[in-house]
């Protein structure tokens, strides 16, 4: 009945005119009021597998009036049309209106289609993906514009909507990450904290029963701080952010987690050499460091991930922080890298059909790994997404990644089998389970 209840709200939702100004889109801010499923418990971050939600695709005729957002089907390269993405997902089990199409074209000469995470009955479908599986919940992706464009604006708040009901509605939990891509010197203030100043007082996530806790605060994750990439924003500006969700006396108090490099703790190759960078790391209550591309599914991982997540470890405990590394299936940016000019490899980091992330999720948990947070789980653009992907793509583009015959869910039920070890459920293996 809960679900039921959920997709008559979900439904009604969809209707929503698309905003015409930022008033109007704030004026829509409002706390969550809906179906509530006892599921997950929200109150720790410990013994919890999180998955990152982007949420970031729009489709031409869906609700945002954005056209294709994501998916990049409106560019074109050489004469014919270009994409974004490496995977594409499996939409078999979505309904006709929730499915929208895209200038490719299937075998058999039909119109390949694709989702919108505009849509409240796709993120809850997602969701239910989720409770199926056994998967805890997610980090939801969130990248306020300075401009706070009416349409922009508008797709941030309706995809947080769609998230937090339906995590409410499966009993999965959901926390609010920052991504500092792209932000300018001074954006960090102008912008994202007055987009959460916005978020806890008109929409009072915090308060909402799915969002995620630990240590007793509501968690708020900052991804982007101290990587070696020609930033804008300055360590000085990251640290004022930490101490404002922290410290501020109206919107402080919260549990702070920072994505931050994966050699952070050295500061050497993708993190910032800059000595200040372990005191704004010190702020933080749990790091996070960024583990995508930074080993292959081969010898470099024995080499790498064991002995540096020991010592990543040994330093959170040190200084009385909480640690939670990124684990991820496999990375292919292909078509992205061909519509920048680039050329890249498809499957440029194999999946090995789930061995490749079982591995690194054993790894982790030996190392002294308390939670895991598995990237991503609707990113095709880089090829690292765990939700179902079709075995048959659409023709054209530079070709498409598949799960090489695996049941659409595969990565689903591995991820679910993987936080039944982290809770010591089931036994640790070196060898990933064979499903029944």
């Amino acid at each position: 009945m809960a679900v039921l209840l959920s997709l008559t709200a979900f439904a009604a939702h969809a209707e929503t005119p698309i905003a015409k100004t930022t008033e109007e889109v704030i004026a829509r801010m409002k706390p969550f009021s809906g179906t509530v499923k006892k599921g997950v418990d929200p109150s720790t971050l410990t013994h919890k597998v999180m998955c990152g939600y982007q949420g970031w695709f729009g489709a031409e005729g869906d609700s945002s009036g954005q056209g294709w957002v994501h998916y990049d089907f409106q560019r074109m390269v050489n004469g014919e049309p270009g994409c974004r993405i490496d995977l594409w997902p499996d939409v078999s089990e979505l309904g006709a209106d929730e499915q929208f199409a895209s200038p490719f074209k299937m075998v058999d000469g039909k119109p390949a289609t694709v989702f919108s995470s505009q849509h409240p009955r796709t993120v809850l479908r997602h969701f239910q993906w989720m409770e199926t599986a056994g998967i805890d919940g997610v980090f939801l992706q969130r990248f306020p514009a300075p401009s706070k464009s009416a349409k922009h604006f508008d797709f941030l708040n309706r995809v947080l909507d769609n998230v937090r009901n339906a995590a409410n509605a499966t009993g999965r939990i959901w926390a609010l990450m920052y991504d500092l891509s792209g932000k300018r010197r001074g954006e960090l203030e102008s912008v994202v904290m007055e987009d959460f100043k916005l978020l806890f007082d008109k929409m009072q996530i915090t308060k909402d029963p799915a969002y995620q806790r630990h240590n007793g605060k509501p968690v708020i994750s900052v991804w982007g701080i101290g990587f070696n990439d020609k930033r804008d924003y300055t360590l000085e500006e990251c640290e004022r952010l930490i101490d404002f969700l922290k410290n501020d006396p109206v919107y402080g108090g919260n549990t702070v987690m920072i994505g931050v490099p994966y050699f952070w703790r050295e500061a050497k190759r993708d993190a910032t050499p800059d000595p200040r960078l372990h005191d704004v790391l010190a702020k933080a209550d749990i790091i996070s460091p960024w583990s995508v591309g930074r080993y292959h599914a081969d010898k470099s991982l024995d080499n790498n991930l064991p002995a540096t997540q020991s010592a990543d470890v040994a330093w959170c405990r040190e200084h009385k922080r909480d640690y939670m590394p990124v684990i991820f299936p496999g990375f292919s940016w292909r078509n992205q890298e061909h519509m920048n000019g680039r050329e890249a490899k498809l499957n440029a980091i194999p999946r090995q059909g789930g061995a490749f992330l079982w591995k690194q999720a054993m790894m982790s948990l030996k190392s002294g790994s308390e939670m895991l947070y598995i990237a991503m789980f609707d990113e095709m653009d880089e090829g690292t997404a765990i939700f179902k992907c079709t075995n048959n793509p659409p023709l054209g583009a530079q070709g498409f990644a598949t799960y090489e015959g695996l049941p659409s869910d595969h990565y689903l039920w591995l991820t679910g089998m993987i936080g039944k070890v982290l809770r010591k459920e089931l036994p640790a293996l070196d060898t990933m389970p064979e499903r029944k």
